[in-house]
């Protein structure tokens, strides 16, 4: 063991080094800047746009049924997952998150192949939801201001600057955010319950395949291909423990915090399905850019609702850019990703983890195709899901003895479930779009070429990520 392979790392496929002091000065985040509720507000937020527009895509797929029956499973999938995410983030609390988790468990190879499948996620998922933005924009005709790529850019500049004077900030102007758009959602369901009209859940027409019925109108087949869909109503919740090192007391604080927002998304995704579908009917909610609005009319209630669900949009597109920064700056300050784009400024925010991912998704957004960027999305963050429940099994049995102040109730058992959802949900995505999950495929096999040829020769053993890995080879390498 020397100081440029202090784990032992090259034997296994991969050289660490040690950085300076001056190095991870850098590159350090601002620690003590948010609590259990602001985490909590984080998590709603990451997701809230997803009760406002995506979801309903849903419904083209598998009618009210199919859509239904797939939301109660996935619901079933990220409670299991939040609750292992919750274990895992109080064992190894760190800015890399997903990445930190499957390095401890899955080595570099399996870390960097998780930290990727979450990078696709939280990259692509800010240009759908700026899509989404503009049609809500449009659908409120101020000035006669049509969707188009200033809005887009506008967004993408605005909150990245907001970011870049620092977390605390940040977090709070999201929490408020945050807090508008749920209110949003109870006045929408307030007016959705006198238009609610149980005959609209199934007025799409049946098809003629297998077990087609009024409420399968796509038969069983359906109930798969809505999946992806579903995924909407809770999709980058598990971006809560991106934010340890920013938090006050992380052990405690990381796991409450991201309970509490998967509480309160469950609550969202049963309203938002039923009270939506209902009011506005599955045919005409299946294609609709601004469901929640078109659901309600014309009237005083539905404008009411199209100003507070640009806030909705905005909380997530805000959220996640949050969540993209940090683990892009996880996987650059360890060495997997070039090491400039893990610096941070005066304001300790990392300035180049913010602003490249977003002049991508600028760039990505401007394609219009809000359920094409959906789904590429979608296939990142279940391939990341799949990764993370298997590194909780791993750290289950290999160490069962590693200290988690929580542990996850039901153990491998409860994550085992999450991860056989989470399987076929990547399938799902292949079935629902495969040109979305092809183009994810080449860039994800990308990432892994760049690794395998450059960076796993080149990573920072001193990088708090990584650190957790090491001293765990060391452990093992004394017993």
């Amino acid at each position: 063991m020397s100081a440029s392979d202090p784990s032992g790392a090259h034997a296994r496929g991969v050289d660490e080094h040690l950085e300076s002091a001056a190095y991870l000065q850098r590159r350090q985040l601002r620690s003590g800047s948010a609590g259990w509720l602001l985490l909590a507000g984080l998590g709603v937020g990451y997701v809230i746009s997803g009760d406002y527009s995506g979801w309903n895509f849903g419904l083209a797929q598998g009618g009210f049924g199919g859509l239904a029956i797939a939301s109660v499973v996935i619901a079933g999938m990220y409670l299991a997952l939040v609750l292992g995410m919750a274990e895992l983030s109080s064992a190894l609390p760190a800015a890399g998150g997903g990445y930190t988790f499957a390095r401890r468990a899955l080595g570099a190879w399996g870390g960097f192949a998780t930290g990727t499948a979450i990078l696709i996620e939280y990259s692509i998922a800010p240009a759908a939801i700026a899509t989404f933005i503009g049609a809500y924009v449009e659908s409120l005709g101020l000035f006669g201001i049509t969707n188009g790529w200033w809005i887009y850019l506008a967004a993408y500049a605005l909150f990245i600057g907001i970011h870049l004077a620092g977390v605390g900030e940040a977090l709070k102007v999201m929490f408020v955010i945050t807090a508008v758009a749920l209110v949003g959602l109870v006045v929408f369901a307030a007016a959705a319950v006198a238009h609610f009209d149980l005959a609209n859940l199934t007025d799409i027409a049946p098809t003629d395949a297998v077990g087609a019925s009024a409420f399968l109108p796509h038969g069983y087949l359906g109930i798969w291909a809505a999946i992806p869909f579903a995924i909407w109503f809770f999709l980058a919740v598990e971006g809560v423990p991106l934010a340890a090192e920013e938090t006050a007391d992380p052990e405690r604080n990381v796991p409450r915090g991201i309970i509490a927002a998967i509480g309160v998304l469950l609550v969202t995704c049963v309203v938002v399905l039923v009270l939506t579908t209902g009011a506005g009917g599955a045919a005409q909610m299946s294609d609709s850019g601004n469901p929640l609005v078109e659901a309600l009319g014309d009237g005083f209630s539905a404008k009411l609702v199209n100003y507070i669900g640009l806030a909705g949009l905005i909380a997530s597109f805000f959220s996640i850019i949050y969540a993209y920064s940090r683990q892009l700056f996880a996987l650059s300050r360890a060495g997997y990703l070039p090491t400039v784009l893990s610096v941070t400024n005066s304001r300790k925010a990392p300035m180049l983890a913010l602003v490249i991912p977003g002049i991508i998704g600028f760039v990505l957004s401007l394609t219009g195709q809000g359920a094409l960027l959906l789904n590429m999305a979608v296939f990142g963050a279940a391939l990341s899901y799949v990764l993370m429940m298997v590194s909780h099994i791993v750290l289950r049995v290999r160490e069962p003895k590693m200290p988690r102040p929580y542990r996850t109730p039901g153990g491998a058992v409860t994550t085992g479930f999450a991860l056989v959802i989470a399987v076929m949900a990547v399938i799902a995505t292949f079935l629902v779009d495969p040109v979305a999950a092809g183009w994810c495929m080449v860039v994800f096999a990308g990432f892994m070429l760049y690794f395998a040829v450059y960076s796993r020769h080149h990573l920072v053993a001193n990088s708090p990520d990584e650190e957790f890995a090491v001293l765990a080879q060391a452990e093992s390498d004394l017993k």
